[in-house]
């Protein structure tokens, strides 16, 4: 089990419309994998979501990927959220052996 850690950075103010707008589109993105978790930051560096994404491999991560960027109606999701995000960042993560999520 891999874990896909993504983080947005939006512009200040935009995080409701986001979550608004994922929330809608969350059963989309769900005929392809479904997030363990979906979060906003309150304390910290603000504007942004954090969403932890589960995957059996890399290869069932590409898999999900090629599936979901083919998909027409998630892309227009994706490109509505480009133009309120400032940056984008990924990072897989790999549990360590007593971890509770391996």
């Amino acid at each position: 089990m891999i874990y896909e850690l993504r983080t947005y950075t939006l512009y200040p103010g935009k995080v409701p419309e986001f979550l608004e707008r994922l929330g809608k589109a969350i059963p989309i993105r769900e005929k392809y994998s479904k997030p363990l978790a979906v979060w906003y930051t309150e304390i910290g560096e603000l504007n942004q979501i954090v969403s932890l994404w589960p995957y059996d491999s890399l290869a069932h991560r590409t898999q999900v990927r090629l599936g979901s960027t083919q998909d027409p109606e998630w892309q227009k999701v994706v490109d509505q959220d480009r133009a309120i995000s400032m940056k984008w960042e990924n990072k897989i993560l790999i549990p360590a052996d007593f971890s509770p999520l391996k």
